[in-house]
């Protein structure tokens, strides 16, 4: 969705913009022809795999380029290392990136074989294969409904239980022959891959992505400049509602009077205009051409005040 993307971050010469999930530089390369000369893009990514790729890609533009191997929620420290206190705009681009998805020693993909790693970058604490092998029945049941949206939570939680029981649940392909097995046969039917819940969800918690995103929204606003934008792209519907509930609350501000319990003083006044009164979705010919791209959603909204 570059095209997209550029609409609504609307990149100028001489804009100063952070891309806070570069990944292999995709939407990074479109920036940067937008905002040279004069312009600055601060390419931000936990991954250093990704780092290197966007490096690789970005080519006669690196000039302008500064990269960052950290989590985006960390914003306020990359801006500090910089020297500036604001940006024109900010791109964040959620969830696994298909270089990640794609190599089978990281361990986000169902479909192949791979150990159960799942951490997005050095930062991340815990693997999948420890999350899987040492939290309770009930935590794993709260980490797939939570973040998975699993209605067969309780059930691939027991399963998961009762076969590393047997022996420790090491392998992508491991874990996806336990959850089959923990759906009934007639609940599989016409859903998809019976794991991508499970999977979704505990790389979720493997990489603290809901924290991430509640602070790195937070924090990437503060840092805009008057005027700036954040354009945000989400891949399935915890990430969307987040991202919508974000924005309309700083969108609506507060206006407590005085002697309400909840006034501390000046009225808090609204400090986004949204942009995007809808999610922005992928064209067929988008689809077409990449078909991860089905299930994304564009949202976006500009600093007033």
């Amino acid at each position: 969705m570059v095209a997209e993307v550029l609409h609504y971050l609307r990149p100028k010469k001489g804009d100063v913009i952070v891309d806070g999930t570069v990944g292999a530089g995709g939407h990074a390369e479109s920036i940067v022809e937008r905002i040279i000369p004069g312009g600055r893009l601060i390419a931000v990514d936990r991954d250093p795999e990704a780092i290197d790729k966007a490096k690789e890609r970005l080519g006669e533009g690196a000039e302008a380029v500064s990269y960052h191997c950290q989590n985006y929620r960390d914003i306020q420290s990359v801006l500090d290392s910089e020297g500036l206190t604001a940006v024109d705009g900010l791109l964040l681009d959620l969830g696994v990136s298909s270089l990640q998805l794609d190599d089978p020693r990281r361990g986000f993909s169902f479909r192949k074989e791979g150990l159960l790693d799942m951490r997005m970058g050095p930062d991340a604490e815990r693997t999948a294969e420890q999350i899987v092998n040492q939290e309770s029945e009930d935590e794993l049941t709260r980490i797939l409904y939570k973040y998975g949206e699993e209605r067969w939570a309780r059930r691939i939680a027991h399963f998961m239980v009762e076969a590393r029981e047997r022996r420790p649940i090491r392998t992508t392909q491991e874990l996806s022959k336990v959850v089959e097995d923990a759906i009934p046969a007639g609940a599989r039917r016409g859903r998809g891959h019976p794991a991508r819940k499970t999977f979704q969800a505990l790389r979720i918690a493997v990489n603290g992505e809901m924290d991430n995103l509640r602070e790195g929204i937070d924090r990437g606003i503060e840092c805009l400049a008057g005027a700036g934008r954040i354009v945000v792209l989400s891949y399935q519907s915890l990430e969307d509602r987040t991202v919508k509930r974000a924005f309309n609350s700083l969108a609506k501000g507060s206006s407590y009077p005085p002697g309400d319990p909840l006034f501390f003083g000046e009225p808090v006044e609204p400090v986004l205009e949204v942009l995007t009164r809808k999610p922005v979705r992928p064209s067929e010919e988008e689809i077409e051409r990449n078909p991860r791209s089905r299930s994304a959603k564009l949202r976006a909204a500009m600093k007033v005040g």
